[in-house]
């Protein structure tokens, strides 16, 4: 990665970090942003189906309309999922924490990998390491001792917690990795290129499409279970 792109994605990333903190605190922006990006998510993720199906030649119409039907229908659970954790103050922290250590894990994974390389993870994603994913596990462990004392009211003990941590940490690179095995069969490098040095928006929510519903599951039997 060259020092422009380096300067392209880090500016990108704290734009939508911001408009991510923003969502938190305006009704409206959450709206908009949750449509925005749900829309454009399904239309890159209609994209990679519409390659892959072209590229296997797989005339099945009706294969095509139940993937595009079933993602649309998860995008759109996805959103409501997010929608009503922010608005509701109980659970705000707690959709925030998620977020946060998708972001985490993320970072954590491509600076491990970077500064470590080593051996590869998978097939599936080349340039993912195992040291990337250790990386993303340790980066997503910091924000334990930040968040422990805020969430829930603190109703979960440590080990508990760090076990949440590391299990959304994991789904988050589960969703990355799906998205990018879909992305080697569609033969293409990026979902879209509206995001200038990250490429579309699918592309940065992947991990966070199944980690979130994932990590708020978890809380949920917690809750329940205590």
């Amino acid at each position: 990665m060259s020092l422009k792109d380096l300067l392209k994605r880090i500016i990108t990333a704290i734009f939508l970090i911001i408009f991510l903190a923003l969502s938190f605190y305006n009704f409206y922006i959450l709206v908009i942003s949750l449509i925005f990006i749900s829309f454009i998510s399904f239309i890159e993720f209609r994209g990679l189906i519409s390659k892959i199906i072209q590229k296997k030649k797989l005339n099945n119409i009706y294969l095509r309309y139940i993937i595009n039907l079933v993602s649309l229908i998860y995008i759109i659970i996805f959103s409501l999922v997010v929608f009503t954790g922010i608005s509701e103050e109980k659970y705000k922290i707690t959709i925030f924490y998620l977020f946060c250590v998708c972001i985490c894990s993320d970072i954590g994974g491509l600076l491990f990998g970077k500064i470590f390389k080593g051996k590869k993870l998978t097939k599936i994603s080349p340039n993912k390491t195992i040291s990337g994913t250790i990386g993303s596990f340790i980066l997503s462990l910091i924000l334990v001792p930040i968040f422990y004392f805020s969430l829930e009211g603190n109703i979960f003990n440590l080990i508990n917690f760090i076990f949440i941590t590391l299990f959304v940490s994991l789904f988050c690179q589960i969703g990355d990795l799906f998205i990018s095995f879909l992305k080697r069969k569609a033969q293409v490098k990026d979902t879209g290129k509206i995001l200038p040095g990250h490429g579309g928006f699918l592309d940065r929510i992947d991990g966070m499409l199944l980690a979130i519903p994932v990590g708020i599951l978890i809380f949920k039997f917690f809750e329940i279970s205590i």
